[in-house]
């Protein structure tokens, strides 16, 4: 159906001087996907969600939300990034600003809610991540999976259309990642829109509805998990699958 589809990506390339990182990248997220990227380090993955997020310029292409480019001169980007948010591998916490006001200050200021009215959404979010406890603490005062569940909820109290995920776990302890896939699994039942880069394969396998496997800066792959994950038709995602089942089985 057209008229869910939100964000469509068109002939998108991305070039760091000479080193083209990104390659005419097609692809679009409709109302309640949850898309899992999957690839090698240095594959793009990063770099796409960034151009997503307005965070790079891209070299080429246009990225179109509800059909408008965003990458025109006119598109404000703190408005836009409001209704697109992100939540970055290494949290992008405000350090000196308590929980409670890490999740109230981008509503204050972007979207230009009352104080109240923004603490009460914020604590909205707050509890759904299980950090409500914690509204006085600092970031220094959290460990790593707290951190990410409240970057996840500061995100979630812009109301955005979309969330993209920027390798959430990967600054994470082993023991610490189990909370942060369950609240990104609860999301997803919830109906978030979600774009997700990750390297955790049994998420993508059982969370996902579209899982797209980058390779060397091109989409090489995309289809259902149970596609992708069961059959893959390319021989560079059979590879990389195997090797990520040779590690996991290693370990």
């Amino acid at each position: 159906m057209m008229a869910d589809l939100i964000l469509s990506v068109n002939h998108l390339s991305k070039s760091f001087g000479a080193n083209e990182v990104l390659k005419d990248i097609d692809f679009s997220v409709s109302r309640g996907d949850v898309i899992s990227i999957i690839g090698a380090s240095g594959s793009g993955k990063s770099t796409l969600l960034r151009c997503i997020n307005l965070l790079e310029t891209p070299t080429s292409g246009e990225i179109l939300f509800h059909g408008e480019n965003i990458l025109d001169r006119k598109v404000k980007a703190p408005g836009y990034r409001a209704k697109v948010g992100m939540v970055f591998q290494s949290f992008n916490l405000f350090n000196n600003m308590n929980v409670l006001k890490n999740c109230v200050t981008g509503q204050t200021t972007v979207l230009k809610k009352s104080k109240r009215e923004a603490a009460e959404n914020a604590m909205k979010y707050l509890e759904k991540v299980g950090m409500a406890p914690y509204i006085n603490a600092k970031p220094r005062q959290l460990s790593g999976g707290q951190k990410q569940r409240v970057a996840i909820a500061r995100a979630l109290a812009m109301e955005p259309e979309i969330l993209l995920f920027d390798e959430p776990t990967s600054a994470l302890d082993p023991e610490m990642v189990g909370e942060v896939l369950s609240v990104m699994k609860a999301l997803a039942d919830d109906g978030m829109t979600m774009l997700v880069v990750t390297h955790e394969m049994a998420f993508a396998k059982d969370v996902s509805t579209k899982v797209v496997y980058m390779n060397d800066g091109v989409i090489c792959e995309e289809g259902a998990p149970q596609q992708i994950f069961g059959d893959p038709q390319k021989e560079e995602t059979k590879n990389f699958l195997a090797r990520f089942r040779n590690t996991n089985q290693a370990n």
